[in-house]
C-alpha cells in the first residue's frame, strides 16, 4: 500500500483522436511542476498518478495549479484481490467523518468478482458498522468514499479542485502587456488557461517609476509562472518616449499616443517570441483610454489579434479572479507604473484619429521605437 495523488482532467477527454497529444502535454506539465520535489509522474489507464513525494501538501498545491488538471485526489493504492483489506482501508479512511456519506465505486476491470453496486453496498455496510456517526445519503452526501478498481485498487475521500483549462503550449503563443495593476495579470492568466504559452512586455519609465515597481511586476510574473510554466518578461525602457510625447503632442491625446507606442513595441516583441496575438487587460469604459473609440485607434497600429478577456467584466469581477489566482495582494502594492506618469488632466474619450496622427507626425517614431527595443531587458521567471 502507498499514498499517491490521482490527477483527473476534464476537457481533454473530449479531444477524440487528438487526445494523446494533449495527454502527453499535460503529463509533461505535471512533471515540471513536481520535479523540484523529486516526485514520480506516470500515466496509466486514463489516469495521471504522482507518487514518491516528500511533501504531499506542497505537491498537491503545485499540481492543482497546472492548467489542464480538473481535480486532484490524495489516494491510497493497494492490491485489489483482498477485498477485506480494501474494506478495512475504507473504514480507516472514514473513521473521523461525521454526517452523511456514500460509496462511489467504479470498476474498469470487468473481471473483478464484485460489480460496482456490490462493492458500494458491502463497503458502505462495513463503514456504517464501524462509524455510527455516519448515515447514508446517496443523492447529496457530505462525504464520498471513492473506490476505483483498475490494475490496482485506489481509494480516496478528499477531492481538491484544480484550475482546469488546457495544458500550456497546446493553444499557441501570445504576448501579454503586463502592468503592475490588477487587470493585466488576470487577462494573461485567463488566456494561458486555454493552453496558450504567454510571454510578457512591461514598460518601465525610470526614474519616474522605481525599481520596486519593476520588482512588483516580476513578482506578478512569478505568480503567473506557476500555472504558465515560466514567463519571459521583456522590460522596455519607456522614459524617452513618454517625455517626447509629453513635450510635443496634444495633452488630451498623450495617453492614447503612448498606448499606440506600446502596442507597436509589444508587436515587435511578440514577433520575436513567435507569438500570434497580444493580450491586454482592458475593460470597456473603465478609464478614458478604454472607451470603444480609444480601443479602436489603439488596435489599428498592429497587425495581429488583440485578446481582451476581461473586456466585459466589472472591476469587482476582475478583483474576484485576482484574489482567486493569487495576484491581488501584489497588484495592490502602492508602486506606480508608467501609465500614471504624465497623465493628462482631461484625456480624450472620443478621440479624433487626425489629431492623433498630427501628434505622432511631430515625433521620430521609428527611431524612438528602435531605441526602446534595443534597450529591452529580458528576464525569465
Amino acid at each position: 500500500m502507498r499514498e499517491l495523488l490521482l490527477v483527473r482532467y476534464g476537457e481533454i477527454f473530449l479531444k477524440g483522436l487528438n487526445r494523446p497529444v494533449f495527454m502527453r502535454a499535460l503529463v509533461k506539465r505535471v512533471k515540471a511542476a513536481v520535479e523540484p520535489l523529486g516526485a514520480k509522474v506516470w500515466l496509466n489507464d486514463g489516469r495521471i498518478f504522482v507518487s514518491d513525494f516528500t511533501d504531499q501538501e506542497e505537491c498537491l498545491r503545485r499540481v492543482t495549479k497546472v492548467f489542464g488538471v480538473h481535480s486532484v485526489c490524495p489516494a491510497v493504492e493497494m492490491p485489489k484481490e483482498d477485498f477485506d483489506a480494501v474494506c478495512g482501508q475504507a473504514v480507516k479512511m472514514t473513521a473521523g467523518l461525521k454526517g452523511t456519506f456514500k460509496v462511489s465505486a467504479r470498476r474498469s476491470d470487468k473481471r473483478y468478482p464484485l460489480d460496482s453496486p456490490a462493492i458500494g453496498r458491502e463497503m458502505g455496510h462495513r463503514i456504517l458498522q464501524s462509524n455510527p456517526g455516519l448515515s447514508v445519503d446517496v443523492k447529496t452526501p457530505e462525504h464520498v468514499l471513492n473506490v476505483e478498481i483498475r490494475d490496482m485498487c485506489y481509494l480516496y475521500v478528499r477531492v481538491e479542485t484544480a484550475v482546469g483549462g488546457m495544458p500550456v503550449g497546446t493553444g499557441g503563443r501570445a504576448t501579454l502587456l503586463l502592468s503592475g495593476g490588477i487587470d493585466s495579470p488576470v487577462a494573461g492568466w485567463m488566456i494561458a488557461k486555454r493552453g496558450v504559452k504567454i510571454s510578457a512586455v512591461h514598460f518601465h519609465s525610470y526614474p519616474y517609476t522605481s525599481d520596486r515597481a519593476k520588482e512588483k511586476v516580476l513578482d506578478l510574473a512569478r505568480i503567473l509562472s506557476e500555472s504558465c510554466c515560466g514567463v519571459r518578461v521583456h522590460v522596455v525602457p519607456f522614459t524617452q518616449i513618454q517625455m517626447e510625447i509629453h513635450e510635443k503632442c496634444p495633452e488630451e491625446y498623450t495617453t492614447l499616443i503612448m498606448r499606440r507606442f506600446m502596442m507597436r513595441i509589444a508587436e515587435r516583441v511578440a514577433r520575436q517570441e513567435h507569438a500570434e496575438a497580444l493580450i491586454t487587460g482592458e475593460s470597456v469604459g473603465q478609464v478614458a483610454s478604454q472607451t470603444m473609440g480609444a480601443l479602436g485607434v489603439t488596435d489599428m497600429v498592429v497587425n495581429m489579434p488583440v485578446f481582451r478577456p476581461v473586456i466585459g467584466f466589472d472591476k469587482s469581477e476582475i478583483i474576484d479572479i485576482a484574489k482567486r489566482i493569487g495576484t491581488y495582494e501584489t497588484s495592490s502594492l502602492p508602486f506606480e507604473d508608467c501609465c500614471t506618469v504624465f497623465t493628462p488632466r482631461h484625456p480624450a474619450t472620443n478621440p479624433k484619429l487626425e489629431k492623433i496622427l498630427w501628434g505622432e507626425e511631430r515625433l521620430d517614431m521609428e527611431a524612438l521605437i528602435d531605441e526602446a527595443v534595443a534597450g529591452i531587458e529580458v528576464i525569465t521567471v
